[in-house]
């Protein structure tokens, strides 16, 4: 499970920012919004508002990057990262990007750090609590020479000779965990580590594709298909089952039963809500049966706000050790307290000079801005808490612009 994730120098973000998944005291909605572990109360959900391009999206890119990073590691040396500094300053390019993250795997809890360059991993560290905090590794990098140079806790026993094959296969761009991945080696928390890295699903988009999100569809039980119909039901869909017509390309039917008689429409002849409405309720599964974390882009899109509404309860309610991380628009669920708690709700703002993203929680305002009686979502709308799009006026005066 996550419990905080720290970028600096990405995309959008130039300062520190963090988004952090521990609860605070708060015993509002306990039993569905809070998991009790190693000694931490943690969120199951987390829903970030903001306007376009104030940083929504960064957020979620920044966590897909770091996963990349370590999960999927370059097989050369010459190979670049993928991504962009802050670029709206003078000093940032040239800057490093810094990425932290702590994360609980098989009941321990950890803390990892990277910072890199366009070109390598700078320095990298590990920690494990287990109780008390201790070092696993730290590694640097020899910029000149494109080496590496790892070096262990007293607690993580790799001998010497071990250690220096490590360093060979643990290239200048790779990180050590994804030098874990290269080299046969036995380590608890290596392991648990990559594990973790490795529940993290890639982020869903508007246009991600079923056929891309799902490869193993086919492999489904009967129980999972009948809980698949039944959501799909619930969320009044009039679906009464489906079939794989060729399990090679996953082409779908859709059963629909109209007057008592059964229907047939191919899965690209539903509308783009229930397509997509699909792919969530096969999340859905995935998230109640196992520990994962998912990042959703722009989780509203193409679904009705009592549908947006329904899938998150439905998270909410079965989910054990899941988590959602989304980002959206869809203002209404700040109207009611009943479905959502302050430390769940964070908001991106570009507000300040240099038009960088800043991220922070309702939980971070003081009483003197939201009281328990505060109309959470008037504050929003009436950019009383930021993230809201600073508008002009609706005239285009073409005329005078065709003079210019």
């Amino acid at each position: 499970m996550l419990v905080r994730f720290s970028v600096q120098n990405f995309g959008s973000i130039k300062d520190k920012q963090t988004l952090s998944f521990e609860a605070d005291k708060s015993k509002h909605l306990e039993d569905y919004y809070v998991i009790e572990t190693n000694g931490l109360r943690l969120l199951k959900l987390g829903l970030i508002f903001g306007a376009n391009a104030s940083g929504k999206t960064t957020i979620l890119k920044a966590l897909e990057f770091l996963r990349t990073l370590v999960y999927e590691p370059a097989i050369i040396k010459s190979k670049v990262f993928e991504f962009e500094p802050f670029k709206f300053d003078e000093k940032t390019p040239l800057q490093n990007t810094f990425f932290e993250i702590e994360f609980i795997q098989n009941d321990t809890r950890y803390l990892y750090h990277v910072e890199l360059n366009k070109n390598a991993i700078v320095s990298e560290e590990l920690y494990s609590y287990n109780p008390k905090k201790y070092n696993v590794f730290i590694r640097t990098t020899d910029l000149g020479n494109q080496a590496t140079k790892i070096n262990f806790g007293n607690k993580t026993k790799i001998n010497e000779n071990t250690k220096n094959i490590f360093e060979q296969v643990t290239l200048w761009n790779n990180t050590v965990l994804g030098g874990f991945l290269k080299f046969n080696l036995v380590s608890k928390e290596l392991k648990d580590a990559i594990d973790w890295f490795a529940s993290l699903q890639k982020p869903i988009t508007s246009d991600y594709c079923i056929k891309v999100f799902f490869e193993s569809e086919t492999n489904i039980t009967e129980l999972e298909k009948h809980t698949i119909v039944d959501m799909l039901r619930k969320a009044d869909f009039n679906i009464s089952n489906f079939y794989f017509r060729d399990t090679t390309t996953l082409d779908i039917d859709f059963e629909h039963t109209v007057n008592n008689k059964k229907y047939f429409l191919d899965y690209n002849l539903q509308s783009i809500g229930t397509q997509r409405y699909y792919t969530f309720v096969n999340l859905l599964l995935l998230l109640i049966k196992n520990s994962v974390f998912v990042s959703i882009d722009e989780l509203e899109s193409s679904l009705h706000p009592d549908l947006f509404i329904h899938f998150l309860l439905s998270f909410l309610t079965n989910s054990k050790k899941s988590q959602i991380i989304a980002t959206t628009h869809n203002r209404e669920i700040l109207n009611n307290k009943d479905i959502f708690r302050n430390d769940a709700i964070w908001i991106t703002d570009k507000g300040n000079a240099n038009c960088a993203t800043e991220l922070y929680s309702l939980a971070d305002f003081d009483t003197k801005v939201i009281r328990d009686t505060t109309n959470i979502y008037n504050a929003y709308k009436f950019g009383k808490l930021g993230g809201v799009p600073h508008l002009s006026d609706y005239y285009i005066d073409i005329e005078n612009d065709e003079k210019k």
